[in-house]
């Protein structure tokens, strides 16, 4: 008898209200809002503006989805088309069944075509995300808790998961909860990727690449656990492959990366830049005043105001300038009359002294 051990939930739906929601995806769309979230407040800090991330992410979110559906089935298709099969499960996402590489490639695309419609260097965009697709995984992966799905080799550790389904050929018993152990790396990867971003001020990819390789060294331990179904290549499952070969990828541009391209983007989002800040007048909140007035009109009757005023004092101005140029006028004018009275001598014996006409 085991006295310890992680319990199985009875059921993976969950019901809001009358609506069911299957918990693996809760979990998936607990851990969109995450990323979002989080990458959100990165994208900012880097200069960007708020919505952006979330924008992009309308794209993304459905190719990854998608991509991440098409991996599973491709590389699990005896599950979908083997003798006994019903294709049509194949597009029961809800059901579980999502590969991480697959999702992050079309969720790329997905990405690349949001970025090009904004106006926005991929690198930058996915170096702001990149921690909070990690913690997104770190909360989808509890969806294989719902489904009871994924679990490693049988053990007796006090942290043993109870597996009770006996659906698809599912054995009752304590097994290794690798869906813990990969939720709780990658909640490692995303705090690693913070700190060496903020260490190492990384750009231009460097940072999606880093959660990339770290993500990998975990994948690779917890693929080694599993004890599921899944197609050998020379003794390795198909995803340590897969995860050997993307770390080297992401490794081998780090390096080439940062020596092509040291330092980080100045400029993330250009056409909020060239935007510039907010036009002269222009009312942030948007609010009417107390008089029923907005913001916006009130600052035009002021200017309109200032004018007026502008143009009278002009006007004052010129009139007095006119005033006082027609005085200096009047008072030169006599001021010559008086000096030609001064200079001309008065006629002796004139009519004025003598009352009448002058003698020869």
């Amino acid at each position: 008898m085991y006295l310890a051990f992680i319990p199985s939930p009875s059921h993976g739906v969950l019901y809001l209200g009358p609506v069911p929601l299957r918990g693996y995806a809760f979990c998936i769309i607990i851990g969109v809002f995450v990323a979002v979230w989080l990458g959100n407040r990165r994208w900012i800090a880097r200069g960007g503006t708020s919505g952006t991330v979330a924008d992009i992410a309308v794209w993304a979110v459905p190719f990854g989805l998608v991509g991440g559906r098409l991996y599973h089935v491709i590389t699990d298709y005896e599950l979908y088309f083997g003798p006994g099969r019903d294709w049509v499960d194949s597009f029961k996402i809800w059901e579980g069944g999502l590969g991480i590489w697959g999702a992050i490639a079309l969720g790329a695309v997905g990405a690349w075509i949001g970025c090009r419609r904004r106006g926005i260097p991929l690198p930058a965009w996915a170096d702001a995300v990149a921690p909070g697709v990690a913690l997104a995984q770190a909360c989808g992966r509890w969806g294989n808790w719902f489904n009871q799905e994924l679990y490693g080799r049988p053990t007796d550790v006090p942290w043993a998961l109870k597996i009770t389904s006996t659906a698809d050929g599912r054995v009752p018993g304590l097994y290794h909860p690798t869906f813990l152990y990969e939720s709780l790396w990658c909640v490692f990867v995303a705090l690693l990727v913070i700190w060496a971003d903020r260490r190492f001020r990384l750009g231009h990819g460097r940072v999606l690449a880093l959660y990339v390789a770290a993500y990998c060294v975990g994948r690779a331990g917890t693929e080694y656990l599993r004890v599921d179904e899944a197609h050998h290549v020379l003794g390795l499952r198909l995803n340590e492959w897969t995860a050997i070969v993307v770390f080297v990828l992401a490794v081998v541009y780090m390096v080439v990366s940062a020596r092509l391209r040291p330092g980080r983007e100045e400029i993330v989002e250009p056409r909020a830049v060239a935007a510039g800040p907010d036009a002269p007048g222009e009312v942030v909140s948007g609010g009417a005043d107390s008089g029923g007035a907005s913001g916006t009109e009130a600052v035009a009757g002021e200017d309109a105001a200032g004018g007026e005023a502008t143009r009278a004092g002009e006007g004052a101005s010129e009139g007095d300038t006119a005033d006082e140029a027609e005085k200096d006028t009047a008072d030169e004018g006599a001021a010559g009359r008086g000096a030609e009275d001064e200079e001309a001598p008065a006629p002796s014996g004139s009519m004025a002294d003598s009352g009448k006409p002058g003698t020869p």
